[in-house]
């Protein structure tokens, strides 16, 4: 059974051990919790390319002492020309495709995200971005092993990727998923980290690696060309906040779903509930979660065309209204439509006391799946959450789309820094929640908070069901009072991916620094 991992100097939290290990030497090296995060997450974009990648967006929260907490968006806009008339001229007039050219719709935002970070890192001693990237070009030419989670996913998804252009060439072999244990060679991603670390990280949006791209989606048929790439920066934002009795928690902004999981801690945390994983924590949990989705759907998207603010959506009288709505015996009524979507989630401190929640995804497994083989980036299919209806998430040029990736960061009452979070679309809020209720209004271990049995309400990663998704690992008789209360129950294997992965580093007020990370994934929890 993992425990947590503690220590003084540093800690990292990563869903696959290569990342982590990129952080933990960052830091080890003298480096800032941010530069063990841009370390951490290019080598990530290596070795866990079905769940993320720098073709990619970003989103980062960081906390440094004495400062408001800040968070980074690096969510790319929607080509100036992705509008419902270009596409309808392009046969698509009711739903936008998920895989190919014309899934490519977005900026790559994270590459902007992780350059926007660094600027915010402590004036001395910055470590040059060759080394924060070396770890990762190390890894994509002399290959890392795929994981048994990248070969089951690969070959969950392979009738949609495997004849998307460039696909097949940078990740399968003859035809066929790799095996676990095969050496995953990106010679083409190597050269390209190699050149950013060279030239610096701006060269993905103006110099060649930008041109090497949009003459590539252009000849593919993607709408997005040069000045859709030059144009783009990532933003600093004011993250949304709301007060708990146990502290403030933190949470991104618009088009992300950061509000959701907001919604949720804060609506549960007027239940007082008492308790770990009986039936009210649960049933507590789910009913939030149901109330946070309705509004979530009828009105999140692009910030700039949303009819109220979100943080409007988290004042008090709103959330008491709200709260009176959940009936503590009975299930509402459900299924809302999901939102799907794979991505990683990873966690750094520095003995500064600087803490960061990341998160970087390409939506679906392997995004778009439309690969250029001269520079080995694949891009994000990350429009297809946009709607061809009117709406706060219409497609529009310019626009950004709504967004699952929420990275969450909280203030505890007892002086505590917590950063979590986890992949996994939709269940993400719900992770978020379970870990967080568990930890921290419950008193749980952190490591045990992240590996007990968690829950899924609704569809991701692809399923079709609707259903109250249950870890076989709950008590069958707390399963049944689920069921009682109205619950639709569908259980799931012990340790599922479409319970997320999840992770969590914790920054004591005497500077011990804690981590923990999911069973569920490939990853690591390390500090020193």
């Amino acid at each position: 059974m993992l425990t947590a991992a503690f220590g003084y100097g540093g800690g990292v939290s990563a869903p696959h051990r290569a990342a982590a290990l990129a952080g933990r030497d960052i830091l080890n090296a003298g480096g800032s919790a941010i530069e063990a995060m841009v370390a951490a997450a290019a080598a990530i974009a290596v070795a866990y390319p079905h769940m993320n990648g720098i073709g990619g967006d970003g989103f980062w929260l960081i906390h440094r002492p004495g400062q408001a907490p800040v968070g980074i968006s690096a969510c790319g806009r929607a080509a100036a020309l992705a509008t419902p008339e270009w596409y309808a001229a392009q046969g698509i007039r009711d739903t936008l495709p998920s895989r190919g050219a014309l899934a490519a719709l977005t900026v790559p935002g994270t590459i902007a995200g992780w350059e926007s970070a660094l600027s915010l890192r402590p004036q001395a001693g910055r470590m040059p971005l060759a080394d924060l990237l070396a770890p990762a070009i190390a890894l994509a030419r002399d290959g890392v092993a795929v994981t048994h989670n990248q070969h089951r996913t690969t070959t969950e998804k392979l009738d949609g990727l495997r004849d998307v252009p460039g696909f097949a060439d940078a990740f399968l072999v003859n035809g066929a998923p790799p095996a676990p244990g095969h050496p995953l060679l990106q010679h083409a991603l190597s050269n390209t980290l190699a050149h950013l670390a060279q030239v610096g990280l701006r060269d993905y949006y103006d110099g060649d690696i930008a041109h090497s791209h949009a003459k590539f989606l252009e000849s593919q048929g993607s709408p997005l060309r040069l000045p859709d790439l030059a144009g783009f920066s990532a933003e600093v934002v004011a993250p949304l906040s709301t007060d708990l009795r146990s502290g403030r928690v933190f949470n991104m902004p618009p088009p992300t779903q950061g509000v959701s999981s907001l919604m949720i801690l804060a609506l549960f945390d007027r239940l007082g509930i008492a308790s770990a994983d009986g039936f009210a924590h649960l049933h507590g949990l789910i009913e939030a979660t149901k109330l946070a989705f309705i509004r979530r759907n009828a009105e999140l998207g692009d910030p700039d065309h949303m009819p109220v603010p979100a943080q409007a959506w988290l004042e008090p009288q709103a959330l008491d209204a709200l709260a009176r709505h959940i009936d503590p015996k009975k299930a509402r009524p459900w299924p809302e439509v999901a939102k799907p979507g794979d991505t990683i989630w990873m966690g750094a401190a520095d003995a500064q006391g600087c803490v960061v929640s990341f998160i970087q995804s390409v939506f679906w497994e392997f995004g778009s799946g439309l690969t250029c083989s001269e520079t080995g980036v694949f891009f994000q299919n990350r429009g297809a959450g946009f709607t061809l209806a009117s709406g706060p998430n219409q497609l529009r040029a310019g626009a950004r789309p709504f967004h699952t990736l929420n990275p969450a960061l909280a203030h505890l009452a007892d002086g505590r820094v917590l950063a979590y979070g986890t992949m996994g679309g939709e269940g993400q809020p719900q992770t978020q929640a379970a870990v967080f209720s568990r930890h921290v209004m419950f008193g749980q271990e952190l490591q045990a908070a992240v590996t007990a049995p968690r829950w899924l309400l609704g569809k991701t990663w692809g399923q079709a069901s609707e259903s109250l998704k249950l870890e076989a690992r709950f008590d069958p008789a707390l399963v049944q009072a689920m069921a009682d209360a109205g619950h639709e129950i569908e259980l799931l294997p012990d340790f599922s991916d479409l319970a997320g992965h999840a992770g969590a580093v914790s920054c004591h007020p005497d500077g011990l620094i804690e981590v923990a990370t999911d069973p569920r994934a490939d990853g690591s929890a390390l500090a020193f």
